[in-house]
């Protein structure tokens, strides 16, 4: 009977595996540090800490291009979390700096990643609006408000990629719960705003009451 030996060819593959496994559990552990960082330099940003939110920003972008150097090919659908993050704070650093939205481009970052950055920036815009809203800037929160709605029409012919852009359409469904609900609460303060404006127009043009004199009985 003909032997067969394979042996030797187990050994490489069984290397390369276990550096593999290696690679994927050391980017699982410091996805979690660029996730951290972005998600706390948005925090920073809502509270008006811009300076601290910038440098945790720049600590994950240092982060995030650490990992792609361990990731390659074979590994790079777990930069798709790390990287929706970065994107989502970048997004709502720039507005809140009064820039336009970066390019995916200037990210370096996978399409995919940029996409759903973008749908859940959505979210952390409509946080902006009730911000402004209390603050009594109606101006700043209808702009901010457009710039949700147009993100939600620019991206929506993207649903057609869910298949491998996995979350996508449940992204974008959560987004428009969200415009629905921003909306109401920009035109209920647009009908209260001029409601107010209104009775304080007319009580300027009401007379005087007359002033009693003497004593009341």
């Amino acid at each position: 009977m003909k032997s067969y030996s394979f042996k030797e060819s187990l050994e490489p593959i069984d290397k390369e595996l276990n550096a593999r496994i290696s690679r994927r559990e050391s980017l699982i552990r410091d996805s979690r540090t660029v996730i951290s960082l972005s998600s706390r330099s948005i925090v920073k940003i809502h509270t008006g800490q811009y300076d601290d939110a910038a440098k945790d920003l720049i600590l994950a972008k240092t982060q995030l291009k650490d990992l792609k150097k361990v990731a390659s090919e074979d590994l790079a659908h777990y930069l798709v979390s790390p990287e929706t993050e970065y994107v989502e704070a970048s997004v709502i650093k720039s507005v809140a700096s009064g820039k336009a939205i970066p390019q995916y481009t200037d990210l370096n970052v996978s399409g995919a990643a940029y996409l759903l950055g973008l749908m859940d920036a959505v979210g952390e815009l409509k946080r902006m609006v009730y911000d402004h809203i209390r603050k009594g800037d109606l101006q700043r929160a209808s702009e901010l408000f457009n710039l949700m709605e147009q993100l939600y029409v620019e991206l929506s012919p993207f649903a057609l990629y869910d298949h491998v852009v996995q979350g996508f359409r449940h992204k974008l469904d959560v987004a428009r719960a969200l415009l629905e609900g921003t909306r109401s609460a920009i035109t209920e303060e647009v009908r209260r705003t001029e409601l107010i404006k209104s009775i304080n127009s007319l009580s300027k043009k009401l007379p005087e009451s007359p002033k009693r004199v003497g004593k009341l009985r």
